[in-house]
Order: structure tokens, then C-alpha cells, then sequence
């Protein structure tokens, strides 16, 4: 007890209550959290006259879940094949810089929202929205939630790398693919998504090689031995890029990707 003041958390995890007691001191230190009423915090004075603050589970919730954002974004959607592909077809480029890495990652940002709304409604129409409404509980909502994204993640699995993944963790196979324990399913469909990703990139680097070793091959028999063949082969990757379309193509096949 502190100038008669207690705070009183109950966890059974070290890390938790250290994280709560900053979240609490923060909130208690801040002058416009000094207002009544704040739905955060309650006040239960004592018999003794002490006062013990209380921090809502939901606040809690919220700050853990927030910082489990990027990974979900990187590991649980179609974030991972979107960068990987987009980073090489500008490498087969040869512009170095350009795009530049925010634009890349701003590109793949939104085309993984555009992929991923249908997963997404499913979630916030049957788990969100009831949640909120308190039509179900924090246990229910979080099992509807799991349904669509699995459903997303089943579709991209590889058979060897579900596989893989039962083999290594010991476990048997279960006759139904909506039995496999999200341990299992979420390293094999991050594999999954790697290799796809790389067999994607390696597609697009064919026709820009081809480019670079006839632009080579023409310098060395023009004698043309110091002149880098990066600087002449460019214009030309550039223009056939241009002339099929490659951003529709590239961004239009992605997408469909994940919809067959």
C-alpha cells in the first residue's frame, strides 16, 4: 500500500501483472483519464479506507491483441506471397530502388485487404458484431473467428507440408482437415506460401534473363567487354514490361492465386 492507494491484479503470470501495473500507472498518471466515468477503471474503496483499481480484461485484451497485428498480417493472409513476389519481379527488373520498399509494402498492403475482405466480413459478421452486441462470449467469438481464417489457410496448404508438419510434431493425421491444431497448420501454411511465392518469382525472372543474356551475348561478340550489360539490357526488361501489361498481369495472377 502506497499514500493509502493498493493496486490489486490478479494473474498468474509475472509478465502479465508487470504489463498491467505499467497500463494502470499510465492511465492513473494521465490528467484526462482523471475524468469519472471512465469505463477502464473502477474504484472499490475498503473497509479500512484503502482504494483498489481494478483494469478491465477487455483493455487488455485490446493492448495484446494489437500487438499481435503484424504478425497475424505477415503469417495468416496473403501478405507473405504478395512481398516475396513483388521484391523479385524488381530484382528480374534490375531498378534496384524502384519501386521503393514503402511502395511495395503499401501495394501489397492493399491488395491483401482486397484479397482477404470476403475472410474478413465473415469475421466481423459472426464474431466481431455478436461480440460487441453481447449476443455470445469472448470464448465463442473467438471459435467463429477461427473458421474463416482456416478456412482461407486449408486452401493454400500443400499436402507434403501439412505432412511435414504432423510428422515433426508427432501427431496422426485426422481424417478431417478442420481437426489439425492450429500448431500444425499455421508453419504449414506459411511453407506453403514460401514456395509458391518463389515458384512465382521464378516464372517472372525467366523472360528478364533471357533479356540480359542476349543483350550480353551481343556485347561480347561486339567486343564491347567494359560496358556493364545491366545498363543497355534495362531499357529493354523496362519496355516489355510496359508492352504486356506486367503490373496488370503480375497483381491480376496474385490475386487469382488465392481464389482458385
Amino acid at each position: 500500500m502506497k499514500n493509502g492507494i493498493v493496486v490489486t491484479l490478479r494473474m498468474s503470470h509475472p509478465w502479465l501483472v508487470r504489463a498491467v501495473a505499467l497500463i494502470a500507472l499510465s492511465l492513473l498518471s494521465a490528467p484526462v483519464f482523471a475524468q469519472t466515468g471512465l469505463p477502464a477503471l473502477t474504484v472499490v474503496s475498503g473497509e479500512s479506507g484503502e482504494q483498489t483499481w481494478s483494469l478491465s480484461l477487455q483493455v487488455l485484451a485490446l493492448m495484446t491483441g494489437l500487438t499481435l497485428l503484424p504478425a497475424m498480417l505477415l503469417l495468416m493472409t496473403s501478405f507473405t506471397r504478395i512481398t516475396i513476389v513483388l521484391g523479385i519481379l524488381r530484382t528480374a527488373i534490375g531498378t534496384a530502388q524502384t519501386p521503393s520498399n514503402q511502395i511495395l509494402i503499401g501495394l501489397a498492403l492493399f491488395l491483401t485487404i482486397f484479397i482477404m475482405r470476403p475472410v474478413f466480413l465473415d469475421v466481423h459478421d459472426n464474431a466481431i458484431r455478436p461480440y460487441l452486441n453481447e449476443e455470445i462470449s469472448i470464448e465463442k467469438a473467438i471459435e467463429n473467428a477461427s473458421i474463416p481464417m482456416r478456412k482461407f489457410m486449408t486452401q493454400q496448404i500443400r499436402e507434403d507440408d501439412m505432412q511435414l508438419f504432423l510428422d515433426m510434431s508427432g501427431s496422426v493425421r485426422p481424417d478431417d482437415i478442420d481437426d489439425v491444431s492450429y500448431w500444425v497448420l499455421l508453419p504449414a501454411f506459411v511453407t506453403s506460401e514460401l514456395k509458391t511465392a518463389f515458384q512465382i518469382g521464378f516464372l517472372l525472372f525467366i523472360p528478364f534473363l533471357i533479356i540480359d543474356l542476349v543483350v550480353a551475348s551481343v556485347l561480347m561478340s561486339m567486343g564491347m567487354m567494359m560496358l556493364s550489360p545491366l545498363i543497355i539490357s534495362l531499357p529493354f526488361k523496362l519496355m516489355l514490361f510496359v508492352l504486356v501489361d506486367g503490373w496488370n498481369l503480375v497483381l491480376g495472377t496474385l490475386a487469382g492465386s488465392f481464389f482458385l
